[in-house]
């Protein structure tokens, strides 16, 4: 009578790296056995087996604890926000056709941006934006990815306190049923809900809504200030303890100069051109493409393989898009048209 065999599937992660596949250890039980019975039964085993692959990555830096459902709503609030307010304007200037093909392009680009952080996350198991770019690049992606992160969510952040600057003191007035002074331009406001205050200022729907997005964005700000506060102590303070200290004052520091910048700040276009033109093409475009580059090794994706061309392609159509806007906004504010359009 034969002895049983055990079979154990173990996945091999070397260096943060994934094994294809999942290779069968056996272990016998019994010294004397026939070869030919349990050769069979791994050969079978293997190729039953191999039809579902362990495909989950093991990542190495932290373990998440946020659930399904708050993922969904952090994702959710991240694509759906103050930005959302913009999106008349940008359809008022360049008509429905385009804005929806502008809108279908970027959210198709944006997909592809995320597929190569993934595959790249994949590969070396760790998650954290700045660390991938120390595996890529070593100090100075660390150093780069970092900068853009703050410089993106610092602008994040000056968008939704410039919303409360502007919504707060209009709520407000309304509800001491004051008379509201609002500009009586033409056309579609930079900020959607001062050309609905156009129509009717003391409208209860309208009133509903303001009270909304002030709700929304004032609860976002410190969910934004999370990944700049982590940015800046992975540039400064890197190999240090948790400090209360300086935990407390780089929240105090930031929030400080980021109200300055909303006080100063000449309109709401003035930010989200700025965030646009500069950090936001390196993490969706240049960032995630070289990094997917150098992280991917050359024995699985050659360099000249077509993802890694695709992943060039993508950094250089990130280069040219900074490149655009930043041309833009200097002209604008040399002709001095951007002090115009959309102000209140």
């Amino acid at each position: 009578m034969e002895a049983p065999l055990q079979t154990e599937m173990v996945e091999l992660v070397p260096n943060g790296k994934h094994s294809e596949g999942l290779l069968p250890v056996t272990t016998p039980t019994a010294v004397n056995q026939r070869v030919e019975g349990p050769r069979r039964s791994c050969v079978e085993g293997e190729g039953f087996l191999q039809k579902n692959p362990s495909k989950e990555p093991h990542f190495t830096d932290f373990v998440g604890k946020t659930s399904f459902g708050m993922s969904v709503f952090n994702l959710s609030n991240a694509i759906m926000g103050s930005g959302i307010l913009g999106l008349a304007y940008a359809m008022a200037n360049t008509g429905i056709v385009l804005f929806l093909f502008l809108l279908t392009a970027v959210a198709l680009l944006s997909s592809y941006s995320i597929h190569l952080l993934l595959k790249s996350s994949g590969i070396v198991g760790i998650r954290a934006y700045e660390q991938l770019g120390y595996r890529a690049f070593g100090t100075p992606g660390k150093l780069a990815a970092a900068l853009a992160i703050t410089l993106q969510n610092i602008g994040a952040m000056s968008s939704y306190l410039y919303i409360i600057k502007s919504e707060l003191p209009l709520v407000i007035q309304t509800f001491l049923n004051l008379e509201e002074q609002t500009s009586c331009g033409d056309g579609v406001e930079s900020e959607l809900l001062h050309t609905y205050s156009k129509v009717d200022p003391f409208d209860v729907l309208i009133l509903c809504v303001r009270v909304a997005v002030l709700t929304a964005v004032t609860l976002t700000v410190p969910i934004v200030l999370f990944p700049v506060r982590r940015a800046i102590q992975q540039m400064l303070f890197k190999n240090q303890e948790f400090s209360w200290l300086r935990h407390i004052l780089i929240a105090i520091g930031l929030l400080t100069c980021i109200n300055l910048l909303v006080i100063f700040a000449p309109n709401i276009l003035g930010i989200f051109g700025v965030i646009g033109a500069t950090s936001a093409p390196c993490l969706i475009f240049i960032f995630p493409a070289i990094f997917y580059f150098r992280i991917i090794p050359t024995e699985k994706e050659p360099a000249k393989s077509t993802p890694k061309i695709l992943a060039l392609c993508f950094a250089v159509l990130g280069l040219l898009l900074m490149t655009m806007s930043l041309s833009f906004i200097i002209i604008d504010w040399v002709s001095g048209t951007g002090r115009h359009g959309g102000s209140h």
